[in-house]
């Protein structure tokens, strides 16, 4: 099943026995076994009908047991298990998952990749009532989509260049760019709406002038001086997440240069074709043109090559004992100066 689809069963009061929750994202594992425990059962059925188990402590027969028991006064009672991945011998879940309470609303939290050769995989596929989520991490290029889909939800908006730079900044981990995007929301003032630039500039400490979205920017641009401005801000702010090399080299590889090549053997090349082929904002295509005239695919590939060289030297492979901030001076100048 979705994470929409069991949403809106459980919205709707229509309760499974079992619910597998497993997968890499684990956002989308609190939100299900959050509303269920804050949702099903009123607080004055909760002393006695819902329990709360944690892998790392239970055992699987003290899970059973409990699976087992029959509701107090009470329709149903809500088995919570948190951190499933922890547990030992979760395999022999099968034997309850065969023949569960229609009374019971067990809710397993396994935050990992499943083994589904387990027998415990087999019985919740043959279990019809049973619901199963499996999430996976959100890709990188579906970041500021995401973005802009949870703020709509909300009734708020973000402009595009504050979007990318939420997304550039925080990476693809849904809990942490919902804590920020919370953040902003509240600091918004009364009858504000949309986020801007200046808004994650001042209550996330993103500098709108010295990030890696507008290092991606000046290059695309052959800014010299101003890609050199701002890894020099790198250079002297080594502590910031951006600052990282490999962080730098991971945006300039997969967000701009990887696109870029891809931008030149697009047969279609209008706005929207574009955006849709880059997985990117139709805001952003204009950069990628320009870009598309300061750098041929045989020079990307070859500035690619400077990327992995670097990559690698990050690493402490062929390397002195040059920091991270000497080493991107380096590769960004080769990139703006080297003849290809």
């Amino acid at each position: 099943m979705t994470f929409e689809q069991i949403m809106t069963e459980l919205k709707r009061q229509h309760y499974r026995p079992v619910y597998f929750l497993t997968g890499e994202e684990p956002y989308f594992i609190d939100v299900i076994s959050d509303y269920i425990s804050e949702n099903v059962l009123p607080e004055s059925e909760k002393v006695f009908n819902q329990i709360v188990m944690y892998g790392r402590d239970a055992n699987v027969y003290s899970i059973l047991d409990v699976a087992r028991r029959f509701p107090m006064m009470s329709n149903h009672q809500v088995v919570i298990v948190k951190e499933a991945q922890n547990l030992k011998d979760i395999d022999k879940l099968h034997i309850y998952i065969e023949k569960p309470l229609k009374s019971t609303i067990l809710v397993i939290c396994y935050k990992d990749k499943p083994d589904k050769r387990l027998k415990l995989f087999k019985s919740i596929d043959k279990l019809k009532d049973a619901a199963l989520l499996e999430t996976k991490k959100l890709y990188e290029n579906k970041v500021q989509e995401w973005i802009n889909t949870y703020l709509a939800e909300r009734g708020y908006s973000i402009v595009p260049v504050a979007a990318s730079l939420l997304s550039e900044h925080i990476g693809n981990e849904l809990s942490k760019i919902i804590n920020e995007l919370n953040k902003l929301i509240i600091s918004l003032p009364i009858n504000e709406k949309k986020i801007t630039v200046e808004h994650i500039e001042t209550n996330i400490g993103i500098s709108k002038e010295y990030n890696v979205f507008e290092l991606n920017k000046a290059v695309g641009e052959k800014n010299i001086l101003k890609a050199n401005r701002i890894i020099d801000h790198f250079s002297r702010n080594p502590k910031s997440n951006e600052s990282d090399i490999t962080t730098v080299i991971r945006t300039l590889f997969s967000n701009f240069f990887l696109k870029l090549l891809k931008y030149h053997y697009l047969a279609d090349k209008s706005q929207s074709s574009v955006a849709s082929a880059l997985g990117v904002n139709p805001f952003f295509v204009k950069d990628y043109e320009f870009a598309s005239r300061k750098y041929s695919a045989p020079k990307i590939i070859q500035i690619i090559s400077i990327l992995r060289e670097y990559d690698l030297k990050a690493k402490g492979v062929g390397s002195s004992s040059a920091s991270g901030g000497e080493l991107m001076k380096e590769m960004i100048y080769k990139i703006l100066h080297q003849k290809f």
